[in-house]
């Protein structure tokens, strides 16, 4: 009787607790509430909260190799099949017309990829650091972060650095839902009020035509140029191409909503897995952390720096909030960018301005990734 007492005892949660594991399910609960009270990207957060508080629950192993968070994390991160079904979906729920209105808001998309190059170093550096040993690709993989693109920082680490493939996942989904948190101070500190009220004339019509070719252009140079780059943007040129076409809205609905609803919550729990505390709280996850809110606050800051600069060649056509926009967390980016706007001007629509950035981001992203995949992945 007192055997089967001891062991019964023995198989509760709370004879196996350990501290770590309480810490972790503390910091999923927080990921929880910064979704549902604070409306911090939920579609990201909950999923990952969750997971997060499942691969911390003793003797379980639900995060194991055989667990359920341990089957979708193998079967859809560490194959890259995730991320680039998520790419096929922001490309149909994208409209690239901002950006073809006004192509020159490519150069804002282009800036805000600078923290992906720091980053590169700062990763390099931080080997200084006792018990962090990072290699060339190693400090690429988690340089991508700064693009504030999650789907692109999983394909990338999963073929360069696939050990840290979960604490980079972690960071790069954990900042892109902490956007509204993040980047205001940065944007308000490296502008002026005049500089915020600026107001932007209305976008010139884009036709059909121009829609429906860009998608299919952008794909050959990609494959011309950089061909490393192309299964990331090849996936987001055709699930682009399924919107702008208008013959295929069954296809073009599937990828905006179904897949890309499935895809999101299936990915959000993989990366939740990862927060269990064993395999969190070391060394080298707390610095992909840091390195993490460091490439984000220099892509940003670097965005909106060069919105001051386009703000001065323009003589204040360009408001430079919107080069916060960016980075590539679509739409979120460009939802700050215009909350931000309107705060300084309640008159200042900024929001279809702000998406020719952030869709540029999601290109830049792509191709910086394919930049580092072709010279530090080859051979």
């Amino acid at each position: 009787m007192d055997n089967g007492i001891t062991q019964l005892w023995e198989s509760t949660g709370l004879f196996n607790f350990e501290f770590g594991q309480l810490v972790m399910i503390a910091v999923g609960c927080l990921l929880i509430f910064l979704a549902i009270k604070k409306r911090f990207e939920p579609l990201l957060l909950i999923p990952i909260g969750f997971g997060g508080i499942l691969a911390n629950i003793p003797i379980a192993e639900i995060s194991g190799p055989e667990g359920l968070l341990g089957i979708l994390y193998n079967m859809g991160i560490e194959t890259g099949i995730f991320p680039l079904l998520i790419f096929m979906g922001v490309g149909a729920m994208t409209d690239f017309g901002p950006l073809l209105a006004r192509p020159s808001l490519m150069i804002l998309g282009a800036a805000a990829q600078f923290g992906i190059f720091v980053t590169l170093f700062g990763a390099i550096l931080m080997n200084f650091v006792p018990g962090i040993e990072f290699s060339l690709a190693d400090a690429s993989a988690i340089a991508i972060i700064g693009g504030a693109d999650g789907p692109t920082a999983i394909f990338l680490a999963s073929r360069l650095a696939p050990d840290l493939l979960g604490a980079i996942a972690v960071s790069a989904y954990s900042y892109m839902a902490l956007v509204p948190l993040i980047q205001p101070p940065i944007m308000k500190l490296l502008t002026s009020e005049k500089e915020r009220t600026t107001t932007m004339k209305q976008l010139r019509h884009v036709s059909k035509a121009e829609k429906i070719l860009f998608p299919l252009i952008l794909l050959f140079v990609t494959i011309l140029l950089l061909p490393a780059a192309t299964p990331l943007v090849g996936m987001l040129c055709f699930g682009n191409l399924l919107k702008e076409s208008g013959v295929v809205e069954r296809l073009s609905n599937t990828a905006q909503n179904e897949l890309i609803n499935i895809v999101t919550i299936f990915l959000g729990l993989s990366v939740g897995s990862k927060l269990s505390a064993d395999k969190f709280l070391t060394g080298e996850t707390l610095g992909i952390l840091t390195l993490g809110i460091f490439a984000f606050s220099i892509g940003t800051a670097a965005g909106v720096i060069m919105g001051k600069i386009m703000y001065r060649v323009t003589k204040g056509e360009v408001n430079p909030l919107i080069g916060a926009a960016g980075v590539s967390a679509v739409p979120m980016a460009a939802r700050v960018a215009n909350k931000v706007g309107m705060e300084a001007n309640p008159q200042n629509f900024l929001l279809m301005h702000a998406m020719g950035p952030n869709v540029a981001g999601v290109i830049g992203s792509a191709v910086a990734a394919g930049v580092l995949l072709a010279i530090v992945g080859s051979p």
